[in-house]
């Protein structure tokens, strides 16, 4: 391990800046304590990068776990579509169909270039021979990287009009009359042509100063990039051996080996614009707080999750730990509640992926009838908003914080994922990304298309996108 001598802020613009020329992915907290969130994470020009689709789901999860179980780091996407075929819900043919999203996306990585928000260490993890070679690009790169203040607009476009949207709810409304789903989550598309100025860098550089979230994501895939400041968990694993019988063994075993493993999601649903004053903010603030429709929402996927979670944890260790805990980000404030297990012996990765995948945040209750008909409803197919961002490593350092010093831990290995919401994939300067709310049977159809556009106020000022509604 080597200490390099970066900031945050000159991390983010070396990788930003290399990012024109290599291949680079991260995951990026922001500095926004939430979750345990802390760290940015990176990987330039990986070793191997893979974009896996196919009919046969149990082939593309073999294939995903056989890599996150070998002795590297890795940075992967998950579509939503993945979510269907797992489900054996066969999608309909869609107005504005696009097939260029893979299932699964996958960069692995033999080293690693962390930030500690907390201790403001940088450094670089894993195979040392680049070590110096890594440390001199970043250095270089940092000083390369300038913001455009002076950025064309982006003319948006929109699968629903106002109108459309407004019936859609209605729709929900009536399968919700008939006993066919609790909860849906309708999501509206946007689709911009960008100028020729405002680059994948730039919407993230402008998209993390102003909205800085901590569960943010940038990578730089095989031929898009993905640009993500999500404020959600999906959710996180973290695994101790509990006897190691050598280092040997260790690096030969299996992910699903690991126990005393423990699993937590922390679903989001509820959600009110920031004021402009003090008092709004507090006004809005209590409002949330006190709605009696959003508190049910978020009831609803927490009993989802808890049942997700039961397939695969130990009888009788799922649990609450927070229900609708009050999380404010700079555009919105958001109902956040936690719910863990521990998992049982032997369970995969892959038996995690089928129990609780997609997250029943962006689907609604109960999942299964209800991705059909958001399959109905929808015109046009996720791709990966809704889906998922995620790390895998098998080698994290874990810091002591009695020494101060940061010390390597072999034996702890963590999979973590964020709901890919707030989150775009650009490709030939278009940039696409999804936008809903839950609709239940008291949703105000004006008021649910509102609460759409303000989730959507970041990803647009980002783009400098001008949206006709």
């Amino acid at each position: 391990m080597r200490e390099i001598n970066l900031s945050a802020e000159q991390l983010v613009a070396s990788l930003l800046a290399m990012s024109e020329s290599e291949q680079v992915c991260f995951v990026d907290s922001c500095g926004v304590s939430h979750l345990g969130s802390h760290l940015l994470i990176a990987g330039i020009n990986p070793r191997e990068t893979l974009a896996i689709s196919g009919k046969n789901t149990d082939e593309t999860l073999q294939i995903f776990e056989q890599k996150l179980a070998e002795n590297f780091a890795s940075l992967f996407t998950i579509s939503y579509e993945f979510g269907l075929k797992l489900n054996h819900i066969q999608p309909r043919p869609k107005e504005f169909s696009t097939n260029d999203e893979p299932d699964i996306f996958l960069a692995v990585f033999d080293y690693l270039i962390v930030h500690d928000y907390d201790t403001k260490q940088t450094f670089v993890k894993g195979n040392t021979d680049n070590f110096a070679e890594i440390e001199q690009k970043l250095q270089t790169f940092a000083e390369r990287f300038q913001a455009s203040n002076d950025l064309s607009k982006s003319i948006v476009e929109s699968n629903f009009t106002r109108v459309e949207y407004l019936a859609k709810v209605e729709e929900i409304k009536e399968f919700i009359r008939k006993g066919e789903t609790y909860q849906t989550n309708l999501t509206q598309q946007f689709r911009a042509r960008l100028p020729e100025n405002l680059t994948p860098k730039q919407i993230f550089y402008d998209l993390r100063k102003d909205n800085p979230a901590p569960f943010a994501a940038f990578l730089k895939r095989n031929d898009d990039f993905v640009i993500s400041a999500s404020p959600e968990r999906f959710f996180r694993v973290e695994s101790r051996e509990s006897k190691v019988e050598s280092e040997e063994n260790l690096n030969n075993s299996r992910f699903s080996t690991l126990d005393s493993r423990l699993i937590s999601t922390s679903p989001i649903k509820g959600t009110r614009p920031r004021g402009k004053t003090a008092e709004e903010d507090l006004k809005l603030k209590n409002e949330l707080l006190n709605s009696a429709k959003d508190r049910a929402e978020n009831v609803m996927i927490v009993d989802l999750l808890r049942n997700d979670l039961g397939r695969v944890c130990e009888f009788g260790s799922v649990a609450v730990e927070k229900l609708c805990d009050l999380e404010e980000h700079p555009t919105l404030f958001h109902l956040v509640s936690t719910v863990t297990g521990k998992l049982r012996e032997n369970t995969t990765i892959s038996d995690i992926i089928r129990a609780v995948f997609p997250c029943g945040s962006i689907t609604g209750a109960p999942k299964i009838s209800t991705m059909q008909i958001i399959d109905r409803l929808e015109t046009a197919n996720r791709g990966l908003s809704m889906g998922a961002i995620g790390i895998c490593s098998r080698e994290l350092r874990v810091e002591s914080r009695e020494s101060k010093n940061l010390i390597p831990d072999s034996r702890l290995s963590t999979l973590d994922l964020s709901v890919a919401i707030r989150t775009m994939t650009i490709k030939d300067n278009h940039a696409v990304f999804n936008v809903g709310g839950g609709i239940v049977i008291d949703s105000n159809a004006a008021e649910e298309y509102e609460e759409m556009l303000t989730k959507a106020k970041a990803p647009l000022n980002s783009i400098n996108g001008e949206f006709d509604f």
